[in-house]
């Protein structure tokens, strides 16, 4: 086993901004980056302060979404570089974390 250093990264959408398909085009096709996961929360605050959730009466279509992968420090830095222009400001977020390969992975 091996430990690699790594920066996770987390990006916060809602399903009305419609960037997640283009948002996930670039991360896989153009960037490769590792480990891209999508949630989908069922509630949560959007930038009004009004509560976006769903209920079993009304789906809502405009519930928050998380993005998140990871890569090396140098890829997941470009990677957030290169997909800024998919959410507003300050919906970005990373913090350092270690990986652990198989030797043959890394």
């Amino acid at each position: 086993m091996s430990r690699v250093e790594a920066l996770m990264v987390r990006i916060y959408l809602s399903e009305s901004d419609h960037a997640l398909k283009a948002l996930l085009a670039c991360l896989h096709d153009d960037l490769g980056v590792r480990g891209v996961t999508v949630m989908r929360g069922i509630e949560g605050y959007g930038v009004s302060g009004k509560r976006h959730g769903a209920s079993l009466i009304d789906l809502s279509l405009d519930l928050p979404l998380v993005v998140e992968f990871f890569d090396r420090p140098e890829k997941a830095a470009s990677a957030i570089t290169r997909v800024e222009h998919f959410v507003r400001p300050g919906h970005i977020v990373s913090w350092p974390v270690t990986v652990e390969f198989e030797e043959s992975e890394c």
